[in-house]
């Protein structure tokens, strides 16, 4: 069974070479779904023989979901950029157990790395995402941040997705910043209100489940850091929505 590999970007020079090689040891076609990247992006992903569409930014799930229709295939394997297939998830694949049960979404588990070294505490792993579905059966949700597949069978298979997102803290810490003030509006926007002592209550369960329950204790310097700011990110996205039910009451 044949399987399109989907790609959204925006100035990823750095990955998509990488990760369309990667790809294509699975995949006999690569969509690129590009908003409109002032770098080399473009240009590396056609000399690695992906078909790139230009689109600009709709949100994370709705611009995954505009690349479906490019796909010529059923099944779908949709990475970010700064992912890469482990070893057993493209044996999972090679032997197409994703065919077995009729299933239509497969969850993985993500290895999140700093630089080279793993994040394997605080709550960090195992962290699950659906990316190999079958566009006929299931689809990204309209999610602006975070989606997620939305499919009737999910089966979690504990095969691994290489996740290399960040080189240092500061840029952890800007895109948590980042996707907190999304997630804020995106929960506004559905109608989400909360009391005030919302960001503090839950930036502090944040912080003792990742602490406490999720082996940061155990993990050193790094078990605090990432436990403070996983608390953080949960401390930030309650604030800004309590600031914008304010401005518009």
């Amino acid at each position: 069974m044949k399987i399109s590999g989907l790609v959204i970007t925006l100035n990823e020079e750095k990955n998509i070479g990488k990760c369309i090689d990667a790809l294509l040891r699975v995949c006999d076609e690569i969509i690129v779904i590009d908003a409109f990247s002032t770098d080399k992006t473009v240009e590396i992903a056609e000399e690695k023989g992906a078909t790139v569409i230009k689109q600009s930014f709709l949100g994370d799930g709705p611009q995954r979901d505009y690349g479906l229709p490019y796909c010529k295939n059923e099944w779908i394997l949709n990475l970010d950029a700064d992912e890469f297939l482990d070893k057993d998830a493209e044996d999972f694949i090679f032997a197409e157990k994703y065919l077995e049960g009729n299933y239509d979404a497969f969850s993985f588990r993500i290895k999140n790395f700093l630089a080279d070294e793993l994040i394997d505490f605080s709550g960090w792993y195992p962290d699950h995402t659906v990316r190999l579905f079958n566009k006929k059966t299931a689809h990204p949700s309209n999610s602006i941040v975070h989606q997620r597949v939305v499919a009737h069978r999910v089966k979690k298979v504990p095969v691994h997705i290489l996740h290399y997102a960040w080189d240092s803290l500061s840029q952890i810490i800007i895109k948590k910043n980042q996707y907190s003030t999304w997630q804020a509006q995106q929960l506004f926007d559905q109608g989400k209100r909360i009391k005030f002592y919302k960001p503090l209550l839950n930036g502090t369960v944040a912080f003792v489940r990742c602490y406490f329950f999720k082996k940061g204790v155990f993990n050193g310097i790094n078990g605090l850091t990432f436990a403070m700011i996983q608390s953080f990110f949960s401390y930030m996205k309650y604030l800004k929505l309590l600031k914008i039910q304010k401005q518009n009451k």
